[in-house]
């Protein structure tokens, strides 16, 4: 049985579609059915997403609108000038979208295949353009305007206390994770919880995009929520590193480590729409200072100073991170009005990948080139729906992280919307004349879809479904029954559908391990830039851009079989090797490291860019470097040796520690 959130879902939106098809009839609007397809498509169960998604398909369609009333303007008669613009605006907007992320990127796709709606069906009558432009933006503004209402006012499920929400289980998640690598939990266990709460705070991040424009109270929100996950980025990255250092004995610290394993197992069973932080907070501020007066404490014989050090440090830095994300969630929950001015809010980075974004435009003009071409040859009436669904979908879903599969999804849907279409509109209403039985049985059809949306398993055949069954159907007053025209235009449509596939199969097709590859080779020239670069970026920007990578890596990891693994566990390890090497860095700049050291240390992470920058695996100079980390390692420590060289020694054996674990991987 479907949630109760679920049926608030599906009745609100088809009551609002309906409601919008009822407006667009009794404003004479020219293809109604726009108005109601438009609540569908920017329907989603969250008041912030539907404004977001509102918002940048409002702003796709003005701008696509504006393009298709310039080309069809400046093109004339001249076909193949159209065709050729047609296919370059769609190539563009694809490439634009393939940058960005959601919202924004849906807003460049509708830029795209707006165009292609618009002007297909005015290229013959370039008189008709401004009327065609300023219809369809004027049913998809209806169309925005009710489903933004209706999901703001009518039981509105708010993005900002979604965020809160999450963020309080990803701290709960967060806080178990740290306490069972202290307590001793099994590797492969914390490895998964890892890999899960990558996936979980990547999802609040853009979550936290949505908060902003449930109100203007609310702008701060996307800050204080900004703070909080940069910081749990920094606490993951903290407790990770952590168990790379956990090789030596720990018996000078085991009893502050049981007490704080104690605090974050408290904080795991924490109820945080409600607690109060400052217990918290108090405790951690205690056990900070705690950790701080051990850095001069006497250790046992057969304790390693250097990685005692280096635990101390990481084990202060993940306590400062869950402190920050305690304030940053009581202040999300208390809808503080601004984050307090001490805060200095983390960078988070996302990775532009120009190389995919050129190939996913590439392909989407050839896509496009090739059905309008031979629209133009054989002037096909229908074959301008064919195009349309050719140009949506190739830009659509060539963002998607498997855009095969979600074309194939959609072309469902779409099919499936055919009959009962064809049972709605040219068996039942041609007999059933008036708008109330029109709205009854859309309706009918349209609260299952309704539900199906609202389920992450079937949201994208439904939404397809729901989009095509008021395309098909093609709502108007009276209704007659065409049938043939009706298949003509279905066969065209499903055509369309079909040469999407294949042009996603054939041009230029993703390839997971192209993807993965890709990747890799991001990580080791960050590493390498990280290693000679002048200029460092912040420890939160490296996080965010590398967590957003291993992010995306998830879906292709799925497909390449066992090779996946070692590079999932390779480009965790890199973001700990980087974290090391900006430890180095942040210390060679600010002289903490004596003369002699802080050459020889220079020059180590000159020989590692120059490893990483080998493509092809070379076993005895991946040897060499390993050894030579070691030995500069033990040569700094010294007796008398301040705390920076300590934990120098104990970065550049983590950093050999990476290398020999994933010598495939670097």
């Amino acid at each position: 049985m479907p949630p109760r959130a679920d049926w608030i879902f599906a009745f609100r939106t088809t009551v609002v579609g309906l409601l919008a098809l009822a407006i667009a009839y009794a404003l004479g609007l020219e293809q109604p059915q726009w108005a109601m397809m438009t609540v569908y498509i920017v329907s989603q169960p969250v008041a912030g997403m539907v404004l977001a998604k509102g918002l940048f398909r409002l702003a796709g369609t003005l701008i696509g609108a504006l393009a298709s009333v310039a080309m069809v303007k400046l093109t004339g008669s001249e076909h193949l000038f159209f065709l050729g613009l047609l296919a370059a605006w769609i190539g563009l907007c694809t490439f634009v979208a393939s940058t960005l992320r959601n919202p924004e990127a849906y807003g460049a796709v509708l830029a795209g295949y707006t165009a292609a709606i618009i002007g297909l069906p005015a290229f013959d009558n370039p008189h008709l353009v401004n009327e065609l432009a300023i219809a369809r933006c004027i049913e998809i503004m209806l169309g925005i305007v009710c489903a933004g209402l209706a999901s703001r006012f009518l039981l509105p499920q708010l993005a900002r206390d979604v965020l809160v929400e999450r963020a309080g289980a990803s701290l709960r998640d967060i806080a178990r994770y740290g306490a069972g690598a202290i307590g001793g939990t099994a590797k492969a266990e914390l490895d998964a919880r890892y890999q899960r709460l990558i996936v979980d705070i990547e999802a609040l991040a853009g979550m936290r995009a949505y908060a902003r424009l449930e109100a203007p109270s609310l702008v701060t929100h996307g800050r204080m929520a900004r703070h909080t996950i940069g910081h749990m980025l920094s606490a993951i990255s903290a407790v990770h590193t952590l168990l790379a250092h956990a090789s030596a004995p720990d018996s000078s610290w085991r009893p502050l480590l049981n007490r704080i394993k104690t605090m974050l197992e408290g904080i795991a069973q924490g109820d945080w729409l409600t607690q109060d932080v400052r217990p918290w907070l108090r405790q951690i501020e205690e056990f900070c200072r705690e950790a701080e007066a051990m850095r001069g404490a006497p250790l046992q014989p057969h304790e390693d100073r250097a990685a005692a050090a280096a635990r101390i440090t990481l084990l202060i830095e993940f306590l400062t991170a869950i402190r920050q994300v305690l304030e940053g969630l009581a202040a999300l929950r208390l809808r503080a009005p601004d984050p307090p001015g001490q805060w200095k809010l983390p960078a988070l980075a996302i990775d532009r990948d120009y190389e995919v974004a050129a190939v996913n435009a590439i392909r989407a003009a050839i896509a496009t080139t090739i059905v309008t071409a031979y629209w133009i040859a054989t002037r096909w009436a229908d074959l301008a729906g064919a195009a349309v669904m050719v140009a949506v979908m190739s830009s659509l879903f060539a963002t998607m992280p498997n855009p095969l599969r979600s074309a194939w999804d959609f072309l469902k849907g779409t099919a499936y919307s055919v009959p009962f279409a064809f049972l709605v509109g040219q068996l039942m209403l041609p007999h059933l004349p008036g708008l109330p039985w029109l709205l009854a049985l859309i309706g009918l059809v349209l609260l299952p879809a309704a539900l199906g949306m609202a389920n992450p398993r079937f949201t994208p055949i439904a939404t397809a479904f729901a989009i095509n069954f008021l395309l098909f159907l093609n709502p108007r007053q009276p209704m007659v029954a065409e049938p043939w025209l009706f298949l003509n235009a279905a066969i065209a449509v499903l055509g369309g559908g079909l040469l999407s596939l294949a042009v996603f199969a054939v041009v230029l097709p993703r390839r997971p391990q192209s993807v993965v590859e890709r990747v890799v080779e991001a990580f080791r020239a960050d590493l390498t830039r990280l290693c000679l670069h002048e200029r460092l970026p912040k420890p939160s920007a490296f996080e965010s851009l590398a967590y957003d990578r291993i992010n995306q890596l998830m879906a292709p990891l799925e497909r390449v079989g066992s090779k996946g693994q070692y590079v999932l566990d390779g480009s965790l390890a890199a973001v700990t090797m980087g974290l090391e090497i900006l430890r180095l860095r942040r210390f060679l700049r600010e002289g903490q490291i004596e003369p002699d050291h802080a050459a020889a240390v220079s020059e180590m992470l000159v020989r590692l860019a120059r490893l990483l920058a080998i493509r092809i695996p070379h076993a005895k100079l991946l040897r060499d470097m390993i050894g030579s980390l070691r030995e500069l390692a033990a040569e700094i420590v010294k007796e008398t040796s301040p705390n920076a060289h300590l934990q120098a020694a104990a970065s550049l054996r983590v950093i050999a520690l990476a290398l020999e674990d994933h010598p495939l991987y670097f």
